[in-house]
């Protein structure tokens, strides 16, 4: 089991730091040692990445978290932090997570065993920051980590960003939460507790299917917070058809915009949840 006391953070001397205004340490737990960046003061968010890895637009996002009276975590599970987001190295990272055994990409009713490590670096960063808890957002690959996470007390602002494991492949696919059936139980426990979740979806994205959500809705009842934005054809946004990552690449910054409006939901549930005045 991981305790708090296995885990070792240090300053990497020598090494470039592709995020100069957070700083960069290498952290373990149980034997494995992940990059971590970190900003901010208050409260701990972990700042989940997508695929490809920590390209710049989720370090903006964790800007915004920082901004907002929070301090943000930001782990490096894939890739290289810093590089910029393009096609083949998206593939690439891609194809590194599916041979993985630390994502549960195509198996149903299982927990990625990666959740381990991200609940041992939130228990830590409460320790470090206070607050009445954690709050975490994962994205596409790693959007229903944070689900996951719940099964700690600590994790009391969780934020599904376009949750798209297992890949939905049928519809047992599709509506699979990516958590284990024990954790689920957890969850509900919770959820029947008071405690909330948010989800974030475009309404035509097949990487994280809208029976997903339904699953959701149905497991969590009125505890899950449903933001859907509508990108349909001739969507009134203008919005593409395949319009994925919601705070990321395919936010657009103007106010009224859904994309804007979600962004600053999550932002307010975070620090409504984690009592920043």
């Amino acid at each position: 089991m991981i305790t708090e006391h296995d885990a070792e953070a240090a300053s990497v001397p020598g090494v470039t730091n592709p995020y100069p205004d957070l700083e960069r340490s290498e952290v373990t737990y149980d034997g494995v040692t992940r990059t971590v960046f970190r900003g901010g003061t208050g409260p701990a968010v972990i700042v989940i990445h997508e695929i490809p890895g920590l390209y710049p637009s989720v370090a903006a996002f964790g800007r915004r978290v920082i901004a907002a009276g929070m301090t943000a975590y930001f782990p490096s599970l894939l890739g290289e932090p810093g590089r910029e987001f393009g096609a083949g190295y998206m593939t690439r990272s891609l194809a590194r997570a599916c041979v993985s055994r630390e994502f549960a990409t195509w198996a149903t009713r299982k927990t990625s065993p990666i959740v381990t490590w991200l609940r041992a670096l939130a228990r830590d960063a409460h320790a470090a920051c206070g607050g009445p808890g954690v709050g975490a957002i994962g994205m596409c690959l790693t959007g229903g980590f944070a689900l996951a996470m719940m099964v700690d007390d600590i994790m009391v602002a969780p934020v599904l960003s376009q949750p798209s494991l297992p890949f939905p492949m049928t519809r047992a696919h599709r509506r699979d939460l990516g958590i284990s059936d024990a954790d689920l139980v957890q969850i509900r426990a919770r959820c029947a507790a008071g405690t909330p979740v948010m989800g974030l979806r475009f309404t035509g994205d097949r990487m994280s299917p809208g029976d997903r959500f339904d699953r959701l809705r149905e497991e969590l009842g009125d505890q899950f917070i449903a933001v859907e934005i509508d990108s349909s054809r001739g969507n009134p946004h203008g919005l593409p058809s395949n319009a994925h990552s919601v705070v990321t690449r395919h936010l657009v910054d103007e106010p009224g915009h859904p994309t804007r409006i979600a962004l600053d939901r999550v932002l307010g549930f975070f620090r409504e949840r984690l009592a920043v005045a």
